[in-house]
């Protein structure tokens, strides 16, 4: 199955929409609750030390920072987003862009938690679901909440785009 023209700027939407709800659920939790984000500053940092043929850190937070390391970082972010959206899009038909339902893409935004748990925080020298870190139960159930409202970022995004193309029409 591939994803046809008319479809493809659609999803980008989507993911970008997603991704944007994400990170305002970050910045909800960090003003109500006090409660610390993945900073892109390292994504950006990880990625800068891989054409060198660095793929991994013992601390990515103490491996010398990188020129744009937060540009990039925060570019990767986005992309990654948009690429599990197209990826959601194949999955589960170009058609769901125009009835979307909440379903796939919550179980969707679910699965992508297997990219932090099992590249970026072993990486990072966090672990294999952030087993090295102080408390890596809440650093799961994190990382799977964050996914789950990135799934319904999906869903939302594409719902409200729907909507005004369907408002449109």
């Amino acid at each position: 199955m591939n994803i046809a023209g008319s479809s493809l700027l659609p999803a980008i939407a989507v993911g970008l929409g997603a991704t944007l709800l994400m990170d305002l659920w970050a910045v909800f939790l960090r003003r109500a609750f006090h409660t610390a984000s993945l900073n892109f500053c390292l994504v950006g940092r990880w990625l800068r030390y891989m054409p060198e043929g660095v793929f991994t850190h013992a601390s990515i937070a103490k491996t010398p920072a990188k020129s744009a390391e937060c540009m990039i970082g925060w570019i990767a972010h986005y992309a990654l987003g948009v690429v599990f959206a197209l990826a959601l899009v194949l999955v589960v038909s170009p058609a769901w862009l125009r009835e979307p339902t909440l379903l796939p893409a919550l179980i969707f935004g679910v699965v992508t938690v297997a990219i932090p748990f099992f590249i970026m925080q072993p990486s990072f020298g966090l672990g294999v679901a952030a087993a090295k870190t102080p408390n890596p139960t809440v650093a799961r159930l994190r990382s799977l909440m964050n996914h789950a409202v990135f799934g319904l970022g999906l869903y939302i995004s594409a719902w409200a785009l729907s909507f005004l193309l369907n408002t449109s029409a």
